[in-house]
């Protein structure tokens, strides 16, 4: 076992027995002025100080090459990136809640550097814990074979189980909405003066859409994320299919950084991702959430290419229906609307080959008249009242449609 996973390993197994012993309650604060990352000969050194000790664990990742510290778990208020990071062989620095219990500090390396030490050390007088984790050059080869997060039921997805087949939904049962508020935990999305993060906006706003979608009586809705903590794209995928999700929709405001970008822009999958998208997940192994009531585990991928795209053949069309459904409601409740409301890209949220997708740029937070709007909370009732008009009005529409196909 490399010195990496054996420190990972270790500090899981033992570490929260040495905590119970010692009184520990798992909740830490970063100390800000007794933490930094320095250069230290040919490597790196990283000192990261908490009010009290913590199980961790330590791995580094590949493409693009990071090390990665979770910890159980820290209030990072105060920490500063830039005063933390005093080396260049760290060219960024990500830190932030993971999943709930769970934080998560990322460091970008320049060159491939493994950990050849790490070690936790208490202060008996004031129960400070410094942790103090050691870097050294590597080979990227030796750096590629080691690199991978070791496996924990508490901060990894349990197996897919078995799917059952469900049984096809009346006409008027509502429907189940996922709405997915972007980001989230160590990554905050578009940021803006005054402490405005995008995460914090889309789930506030995620709540107030997902409560009048209940109150219409027509849906029933569930969230990708409930709190401020990290989910990766492909689980929200995931979770949709799981919970067997007749909608998608992913929320965000975004920023530009060159012209100014402002309303709400509508995205559906682009003809060329999709096609993409079902080639990439046709060589995943773990299929059995690919298609809601269908496990492709043992189907070939050519089998499965197919049945992706034969699926996408009726989702897409639904979903460019949604996306223009919901861009004219918001224009009838008075916008604003960017002047090309209704586009096409690549997201990864939109890959789902059988459920109707969409994503909502509510608006851009480098602007300062879109800004203003966001975090008003009267403005933000009114796109949500157009919102769920335009789902409405679909759903009304999509229904005609299946029935006049089914004919």
């Amino acid at each position: 076992m490399s010195v990496l996973r054996l420190i990972a390993a270790l500090w899981l197994v033992l570490l929260p027995l040495g905590a119970l012993a010692q009184g520990f309650s798992g909740l830490a604060r970063v100390l800000p002025d007794q933490s930094q990352l320095t250069d230290a000969g040919e490597g790196a050194a990283l000192e990261l100080t908490l009010s009290q000790g913590v199980p961790y664990r330590i791995f580094t990742l590949d493409e693009p090459r990071r090390v990665v510290l979770d910890f159980q778990e820290v209030d990072w208020t105060g920490f500063r990136a830039e005063e933390f990071l005093e080396t260049e062989q760290v060219s960024d620095i990500r830190f932030g809640s993971y999943v709930p219990g769970w934080s998560r500090m990322v460091l970008e390396l320049v060159e491939p550097m493994q950990v050849t030490s790490a070690a936790m050390d208490i202060d008996v007088v004031t129960a400070n814990a410094r942790l103090r984790v050691q870097m050294t050059p590597a080979d990227e080869a030796d750096f590629a074979a080691l690199a991978g997060a070791p496996h924990d039921p508490r901060l990894d997805l349990p197996p897919p189980a078995d799917v059952e087949v469900r049984a096809p939904k009346d006409v008027d049962a509502p429907l189940l909405v996922m709405l997915d508020p972007g980001h989230g935990g160590l990554d905050p999305g578009a940021e803006a003066e005054g402490g405005v993060a995008e995460k914090n906006l889309m789930l506030e706003f995620a709540y107030e859409l997902g409560e009048r979608l209940m109150r219409s009586g027509r849906f029933e809705v569930l969230l990708t994320r409930e709190g401020d903590y990290f989910v990766s794209l492909e689980r929200r995928i995931a979770m949709a299919h799981q919970q067997g999700a007749d909608l998608f929709i992913s929320l965000h405001a975004d920023a530009v950084t060159e012209g100014l970008a402002h309303g709400t822009v509508v995205y559906t999958l682009s003809n060329a991702a999709s096609d993409a998208a079902s080639a990439k997940l046709a060589e995943r192994h773990d299929r059995a959430d690919l298609l809601s009531g269908s496990d492709l585990s043992s189907a070939d991928d050519v089998v499965t290419d197919v049945l992706l795209d034969l699926a996408r053949q009726e989702t897409q069309p639904r979903s460019q229906a949604l996306a223009q459904s919901v861009v004219e409601a918001l224009m009838e409740q008075g916008g604003p609307v960017n002047r090309r409301p209704l586009r096409s890209a690549g997201f990864s949220v939109l890959k789902s080959a059988d459920i109707p997708s969409v994503l909502i740029e509510l608006g851009f937070m480098s602007s300062p008249r879109d800004l203003a709007l966001l975090i008003d909370a009267e403005w933000r009732a009114k796109a949500a009242e157009g919102i769920v008009q335009g789902i409405l009005d679909w759903r009304e529409q999509d229904a005609a449609r299946r029935a006049l196909i089914r004919q």
